[in-house]
């Protein structure tokens, strides 16, 4: 076919020196995150050029197509795994992951039914079961892993849907969520079929967490307006704040009203793992599905979700397939295309897997438990620096504050905060979020990475401090 050797397959050599300038690359990166900067728009004109050129009609040598891709369009980006990413819910990935990610990619499992890939399908099922009982979940739970927290949302709501609702009375259903319920929640109940009147967003408390009387009471209106209330979505762990819904009210009105209740703990479910924190999640054990990422706080690369369930026989009875080219592919009981929207699918749960084992419980749980510490020192930090104040408490590694001299108005301090979280940024130190709590702009820092030091969280908001003064003229 080809008057060459192949393009599909580049010479052995190049190829190694290939791999090689990337693991050299990667393992400086690993060892000396901290020096570089926390985003780094690369050299744009570069970008630029490199993406006005399109696709060449013959093909240019590996080594150089692969620089570019490291040095020009990879070098444009925000680190979010830096130590002192602080922004979003940063993904600080541990070279393990990297490594098992590296392996899985170079032998492409496609774990789509057990038979396609044994050995990742053993890892999977086994790894979702410990998982599940880790959280407390009964014998026989089960799932799948996802690419994250969205799909994982949009899956389980699919399974309420499909478990409490006929399909004549979809119309009259009805889904619970609060203020702080993450925007993912929003985007899967539209796509299963639900309408804006459809959907209840119950108040928060004080603490921005779910108001248990305030949604009893919205049930009860519901039902009295001849409605079908089906679905309560609690969090544990916000975005926003880090809040915990209060999980054991939730599932006690969950169980009173017959509702199916999901708990979106993409953040907050991996305090599981650790023997000083899990407590948090008390109430946890009674949900339904849960949905959680791997990719936050438990050190992996992105597109490592799990969704578990209580009857996982529920997710089968929605995604269950069955066609005559998958005759010979599938196995004896569901298989994982059966849990969940995707046929072909990555076996994701490797990297996991690998991490676990080397790293080993005791080490995961000190390193979740360090993300609480960083956020409390944050929190010290702040309230001894005359101007500032908290917003929010720091809990699961989240606190939010913000700039409040008396001298200035609120105007003016907000704005001169957000210049100030800017330039930090641009300067390189630090990345920290800007967020609104109770609707009043705020700074946000979420602390995860184990190497991270409280002195980074002393030095970022000291440097947050002289320049929202400079920009405020104080």
């Amino acid at each position: 076919m080809f008057d060459r050797p192949s393009p599909f397959r580049p010479d052995p050599r190049a190829l190694s020196e290939a791999f090689d300038g990337v693991a050299a690359d990667v393992l400086a990166r690993a060892a000396g995150r901290a020096a570089e900067p926390v985003a780094s728009a690369g050299s744009p004109e570069a970008l630029a050029r490199l993406v006005a050129g399109g696709v060449p009609a013959a093909g240019r040598p590996l080594g150089e197509v692969a620089d570019e891709l490291r040095d020009v369009v990879l070098a444009a980006r925000a680190r979010t795994d830096h130590p002192r990413f602080f922004a979003f819910v940063p993904s600080p990935v541990s070279p393990i992951a990297w490594l098992a990610d590296a392996l899985t990619s170079l032998h492409n499992p496609h774990l789509g039914a057990r038979r396609q890939a044994e050995g990742p399908a053993a890892v999977e099922r086994a790894l979702i079961r410990w998982l599940a009982q880790a959280l407390g979940l009964p014998e026989g739970a089960g799932g799948l892993f996802v690419s994250g927290g969205s799909m994982a949302n949009l899956a389980a709501a699919v399974a309420a849907r499909d478990a409490k609702l006929a399909p004549a009375a979809r119309g009259d259903g009805v889904a619970y969520v609060s203020a702080e319920t993450h925007v993912s929640v929003a985007r899967a109940l539209r796509i299963v079929g639900l309408l804006d009147r459809q959907i209840r967003v119950t108040p928060v408390d004080a603490a921005l967490r779910m108001d248990a009387h305030a949604l009893a009471a919205q049930i009860a209106v519901d039902r009295a307006a001849g409605l079908t209330p089906f679905l309560l979505i609690a969090t544990a762990g916000s975005t926003n704040v880090g809040a915990i819904d209060p999980l054991p009210e939730l599932a006690e009105i969950a169980a009173r009203e017959n509702l199916w209740l999901h708990v979106d703990g993409a953040y907050g479910a991996s305090i599981a793992l650790s023997p000083a924190k899990r407590g948090l999640l008390a109430g946890i054990e009674r949900a339904d599905s849960v949905a959680w990422d791997a990719h936050k706080w438990l050190f992996q690369t992105y597109g490592t979700g799990m969704l578990l369930a209580r009857d996982p026989a529920r997710l089968a009875a929605s995604f269950g397939v069955e066609a005559a080219y998958l005759d010979d592919a599938g196995s004896e009981g569901p298989d994982f295309w059966d849990l969940g929207p995707e046929l072909t699918r990555p076996a994701r749960a490797l990297k996991l897997w690998l991490t676990l084992q080397v790293m080993g419980l005791d080490a995961v749980g000190a390193a979740i438990e360090h993300a609480f510490r960083l956020a409390e020192a944050a929190e010290r930090t702040v309230r001894a620096t005359p101007g500032w104040e908290i917003a929010t408490p720091a809990q699961l590694g989240v606190v939010t504050f913000r700039y409040a001299p008396e001298a200035l108005s609120r105007e003016v301090a907000e704005a001169a905060m957000r210049r100030a979280a800017a330039r930090l940024l641009v300067e390189g130190f630090a990345a920290v979020g800007a967020t609104r709590v109770n609707g009043r702009p705020a700074l946000r820092i979420c602390a995860l990475h184990p190497e991270a030091t409280e002195a980074d969280m002393a030095e970022t908001i000291r440097r947050l401090d002289a320049h929202a003064r400079e920009m405020s003229g104080l």
